[in-house]
């Protein structure tokens, strides 16, 4: 009976390994590839298929499946210390977004990927930036992305992996450094500030100016058609005037002409006329050689009328 019972036991224990053996082979059989990853089979340490997302299923022992991350991973690098072309020293920090666009060559042309990066991307920050004034590295940070990018996929392009972009997060320069660009940046607006004001005080001038300018032509052509206004009431004036003579130069002529005046009543006029001049301020009277005799008979006939009694 007791030999029986070992007997039973050792095959329990035979049975419970062989299922434990099948289980552990089943496990290594049987795998399951996450979407965005894939799976590299080694069969004996030698490259034999890439399986993309899914069920796969290897020889257990001689074959082995190695899980590739597919998507694109942000690398944040460590702040490093690098010198600019003028000899200062900044603090350097980057971002690198990868893909492994080939499971094979980033499993075997490097032996590690992760650490090679992160290596590349320090040389190539201290290439780049090594190159640059301290100026040109503060404003040109697309310049030093696009330059670090390019010289670190002229090697990663044989590793199957592609450096989709660079950000670079800070350049720090030295306490001392910020502080003079503090004051240059400050005289710049200050600078700034006098120029805008001049350009405005310019402008201003050059406003009055023209305000000036305009307003004495307005004047001068208000001055114009003033004077042209005055020029035209003077010659209606005129006009008016000379018409007004010329009518009543006609009345007295026609009234003279109706009446039918005698030489002795012209004589008599030509003396009234005489005897005003006469009672001028002027010291001198010039009168008509014509006149002269006309005037002797308008006294004669003078003489003679106030001889004659008035009734």
């Amino acid at each position: 009976m007791i030999a029986i019972s070992n007997l039973v036991v050792g095959e329990l224990v035979v049975a419970l390994i062989v299922a434990l053996v099948l289980l552990f082979m089943l496990r290594r059989m049987i795998n399951i590839v996450q979407q965005g990853e894939v799976g590299v089979v080694k069969r004996l340490g030698e490259y034999r298929k890439t399986h993309e997302a899914g069920l796969v299923i290897i020889a257990p022992f001689i074959e082995e499946l190695q899980r590739v991350d597919m998507r694109e991973i942000p690398r944040t690098g460590d702040r490093q210390e690098v010198i600019t072309r003028d000899n200062v020293v900044v603090t350097v920090n980057a971002t690198i977004f990868t893909q492994i666009v080939d499971a094979k060559q980033a499993l075997f042309s490097i032996a590690n990927f992760d650490v090679a990066i992160d290596a590349l991307a320090r040389t190539a920050l201290r290439s780049v930036i090594g190159t640059l004034s301290l100026d040109e590295a503060l404003s040109e940070r697309e310049r030093i992305n696009t330059d670090v990018q390019s010289q670190m996929e002229a090697v990663t392009d044989k590793w199957g992996i592609r450096i989709s972009r660079i950000e670079i997060v800070e350049i720090t320069p030295p306490p001392k450094i910020l502080e003079a660009l503090a004051l240059q940046k400050q005289a710049d607006q200050e600078k700034r500030a006098k120029i805008l004001r001049s350009e405005g005080d310019q402008q201003s001038a050059i406003n009055i100016a023209d305000g000036s300018a305009k307003a004495a032509i307005r004047a001068a052509e208000g001055e114009q058609e003033a004077a042209i206004l005055r020029a035209e009431g003077n010659r209606q004036a005129f006009i008016l005037e000379a018409q007004g003579r010329a009518q009543a130069i006609a009345s007295v002529y026609d009234a003279i002409r109706a009446a039918d005046p005698n030489p002795s009543l012209i004589a008599i006029l030509q003396l009234e006329t005489l005897s005003k001049f006469a009672d001028s301020p002027n010291s001198k009277i010039v009168v008509p050689y014509e006149s002269a005799a006309l005037l002797g008979a308008a006294q004669t006939i003078k003489s003679v009328m106030d001889a004659i009694p008035t009734p």
